[in-house]
Formats: C-alpha cells, structure tokens, sequence
C-alpha cells in the first residue's frame, strides 16, 4: 500500500498546458488524427500516438509532406475546426442533439481555396451557415414536423438526406466525443490571482480557444498558441513556456508548468520550470521517466494559495 507524501513550495506563477490538463476533448482530437491516418493510408493507432502534445502544424508536416508552407495554415485551421466537429456532433446532430438548428463547425480540409492564385473564398463554415439559415427561414427539413421521432437512427438519415455532411461527419455524430473540463481545475484556477498564469499550448487558436470556451474557461490575456509567429519550436522545445513566462513578466525558472504529456513534460523540464505531471490522459508509466518533478493523478491533488504576494503549493504525491 503507497502512502502519500505532502510538499509545499512557492513559485511566481503558473503555466498549463490545455488539452489533458485543462480540457479533455481527447476522444475529438484521436478521431480528428484517425481520419487523418485514414486519408494518408496510415495505420490510426500510430498516427495517433505519434501526434499527441505536439503541435498540429508539425504532424500535418510529418505526415503530409506535399502540404505546402503557403497552404498550411488553411491546413491548420481546417483539422482544428474537425476537431471541434468530433467533439460537437453527437450533441448538435446526432442522438444527443434536442432538435436546434444545426451549426456546422467543420467539413474536410476545403476551408479555403488553398493552392490557387483565386484567393480565399468564404469558409465551409459561413457557406454552411448560410444555407442552413435560409433552410430555417423557408422550412428546415431537420425540423420537419413529418420526421419519424421513435425512429433512434432518424438524425442519420436526415442528415444524409440533407446532403450537407460528408459520410464521415455523419459517422462522427454518432458517438459523444464532447469537450470536458477536467477535475480539480476549476477550483485551482479560481485559486489563483489574475496575472499569475497563463496557458501554452500545442493546439492552434481555433481549437485551443473553441476548447476551453466550451467548458467555461475564459481564457486568459496570455495564451500562447501553437500558430504563434513569435514561436521558433513546439514542444518538446521549451519556446511556449518560455514564451508565456516572459509574457506574465516572470522567470520560467520561478514558474510551475501542469502538463500531461510526455512531449509537453519535456519542454516544462527543459523551460526550467518546476513540472507537475497528470495522469490524465497517460498511464503513470508513460511519463514517470519524463523528468517532472511531481506526479499525480488530478489537480485535486494540488492546492494553490497566495501567501506574502507568492503562490504557495501544497502537492499530495
């Protein structure tokens, strides 16, 4: 039987990673890299493990190499807003949806007109939106008073009907991959002052923000994006948390890092700041040997309080 021990230290400020420790819309992120894996005739499970913590830009770059650099923030941009798809599907449209009108949050990487001299045109996102207020104002069929509602797999076909999703968006509506808020955070967070911590994360903008919006997390005036020009590196590189440390106005030194994942616990160790590691999305054994100075299951195992103007931490490990 493993007992606890308690240890309390001080630090300045705060970084965290977001998905895995913060949110947990894990379930989104591995069907988004699984569809992904399907389109490149690549094994998923492989392609999955191999992108987790790390940024979207440098996976999409790894496995699809012909993107080009001019077309890869479309790129970027449109496998983020699948995530956000994944994860909202099954509430908006599938069985867990209470009949509102739908709003479409991605479709496969068209987002814009990448590759040619034309332009941007108005994303898949608008054009959908657009037809599916003039379906409402006329009619919507996915309100149709006629539907069969004892039929349990009536959203499928509907939607199929609808011809608006794509077979795999229609697949995705079928399993909750909903954005969660993890535990403990909420409390930690509220526990700690404003402008003592900040967010860096691996995630891009769209998801990043679309994440942490959907859980009640205001994000705060320092959050650091994977598409953040000021970068040269993502993790395991330390530049994010450097970059956030710098921001808040503190040494990364004097910093605690919450992170989950073995690339994202590196790049703590390596920014110099001290590393909590979560159990939330790896096994103990997958991040024990990552160099974190503490381990722990949630950040219900964590206190934070402020104490003569310094964050004081109470860690059970």
């Amino acid at each position: 039987m493993s007992t606890k021990t308690e240890t309390t230290f001080y630090a300045d400020a705060v970084l965290f990673d977001m998905d895995g420790t913060l949110t947990d819309s894990i379930a989104a992120v591995e069907a988004a890299w699984g569809k992904v894996a399907q389109d490149i005739g690549q094994d998923p499970a492989f392609v999955i493990g191999a992108t987790h913590g790390k940024r979207a830009v440098d996976n999409l770059a790894q496995f699809k190499p012909r993107i080009q650099a001019h077309e890869m923030d479309a790129e970027v941009q449109a496998f983020e807003e699948s995530i956000l798809f994944f994860a909202d599907a099954f509430g908006k449209h599938g069985p867990g949806s209470r009949g509102d009108t739908p709003h479409v949050v991605s479709s496969r990487a068209s987002f814009s007109q990448v590759g040619s001299g034309a332009g941007p045109r108005p994303s898949f996102l608008a054009r959908i939106d657009t037809r599916l207020a003039l379906l409402a104002e006329h009619g919507n069929p996915l309100l149709d008073e006629n539907a069969v509602e004892d039929d349990a797999d009536d959203w499928r076909s509907v939607l199929e009907k609808q011809r608006i999703f794509e077979a795999w968006q229609v697949e995705a509506c079928a399993v909750d991959r909903s954005v969660r808020i993890l535990p403990g955070v909420k409390k930690l967070m509220d526990s700690i002052p404003a402008g003592r911590y900040a967010v860096a994360t691996s995630g891009a903008r769209t998801y990043a923000y679309g994440c942490m919006t959907r859980v009640g997390i205001t994000p705060p005036p320092v959050t650091i994006t994977a598409d953040d020009k000021r970068l040269k590196a993502g993790k395991p590189a330390p530049d994010p948390f450097l970059l956030a440390a710098r921001e808040l106005g503190f040494d990364a030194g004097r910093c605690v890092v919450f992170e989950d994942s073995p690339s994202g616990i590196r790049s703590g160790v390596a920014s110099g700041a001290t590393v909590i590691a979560l159990c939330t999305s790896h096994e103990r054994s997958k991040i024990t040997d990552c160099g974190a100075h503490f381990v722990v299951d949630t950040m219900e195992s964590v206190q934070v309080e402020l104490e003569d103007g310094r964050l004081k931490f109470v860690v059970n490990h």
